[in-house]
């Protein structure tokens, strides 16, 4: 039933392509600020052939966060070397595997799933499709070889770090010593960046003499829902939370409307957001700081490896050590001397010695 459905995905597809005239715009009604999927740089690769890379996604493209932010990033790197991008964005997680596999269908060399919640339906295509690289952003450390045929790579972001950035902006600017953290599913990565954003921001307070408690992290376990995002905001910002972190993508979106409505309610921005995974500082008044992941750079050695053959098996690393991970532009919200603490505390994570 499932390959039934699948292959009715595929000739849907192969209409809708045709629609458009075969060009690259996405399923989500076109390409956001930050690429433009329509204009590579290089003409493809050195061997004459055009390269096709697709991406399936559970939120939109256009969700100012997380989809937004990995779809760029395809688009970024495909530009660099000239491959051509299609995305699948908003599907429910019952459609994952017959997504992949209308791409699959199509002649995609690479499928690129931004998340650790798609690996099963990965693992289960990549075994039916052995001539085709997958590459999942976020992916376990293991999970490349659990691949039977050696065609799957792990894009794995320090998800510690990821979480050490934002604490400790969360712990030096909090008042009330309350920080939240709102998560999308319940996955290994997403613990990880809310244990990173919990040991800093109290590590921090310790630091700077103040007492630092972060919440019981809560999940929407959808991450379009930016309603579940205004209605964690409210709950935890009666619980005096004043600075906020997410891994949730339209969540965090729903969560920054209702901080924004907080703060015009109370005359001046008192509860604070700190974005992830691109720059977003201006998108809304209450951001004041993002954690920044260049996921550009790991979706192109994948296209790198594709092109010369060396694709997979293997996972891919990024820390703030090899640029992959960064801080975002800082706020005037947030003081020169909050700003020259943050630089110092963010220049011992970089030397390895923070919280040694």
């Amino acid at each position: 039933m499932k390959k039934i459905f699948a292959l009715i995905l595929t000739l849907a597809m192969v209409l809708s392509l045709a629609a458009c005239g075969g060009g690259n715009s996405g399923s989500g009604g076109g390409a956001p600020a930050g690429g433009d999927a329509n204009a590579p740089a290089d003409s493809g690769s050195g061997d004459g052939k055009t390269y096709k890379v697709a991406m399936i996604c559970d939120s939109s493209i256009s969700d100012g966060g997380w989809g937004m932010a990995c779809y760029n990033a395809m688009v970024d790197a495909a530009a660099k070397y000239g491959w051509e991008t299609e995305v699948s964005d908003s599907i429910a997680q019952s459609a994952y595997y017959e997504s992949i596999v209308a791409f699959c269908d199509l002649g995609y060399d690479l499928i690129y799933a931004p998340g650790n919640q798609y690996t099963d339906a990965i693992l289960q295509a990549a075994e039916e499709y052995p001539d085709i690289a997958f590459a999942l952003l976020n992916g376990g450390a293991d999970t490349p070889a659990k691949a039977a045929n050696g065609n799957v790579t792990s894009l794995l972001p320090d998800a510690q770090q990821v979480g050490w950035i934002a604490g400790i902006l969360a712990g030096l600017m909090t008042q009330t010593g309350k920080v939240a953290f709102i998560g999308g599913m319940e996955i290994d990565t997403t613990k990880g960046k809310y244990a990173g954003f919990v040991e800093s921001a109290e590590y921090i307070g310790q630091q700077e003499g103040k007492t630092v408690e972060a919440l019981d992290v809560v999940y929407s376990g959808d991450f379009s829902a930016s309603d579940k995002g205004i209605e964690f905001a409210k709950a935890m910002m009666d619980q005096g939370a004043d600075v906020f972190f997410g891994d949730a993508s339209a969540v965090d979106s729903g969560a920054r409307q209702a901080i924004d409505e907080f703060n015009a309610a109370a005359g001046s921005v008192k509860v604070y957001d700190i974005a992830q995974p691109g720059d977003f500082l201006g998108q809304n008044e209450c951001i004041i700081g993002s954690q920044v992941t260049d996921n550009s750079g790991l979706v192109g050695l994948c296209m790198e490896a594709v092109e010369n053959g060396t694709f997979g098996g293997e996972t891919i690393f990024g820390t703030m050590q090899n640029g992959v991970l960064s801080c975002g532009k800082l706020s005037d919200l947030v003081p020169a001397d909050v700003q020259e603490k943050y630089n110092s505390y963010i220049a011992q994570v970089m030397d390895g010695t923070f919280m040694q």
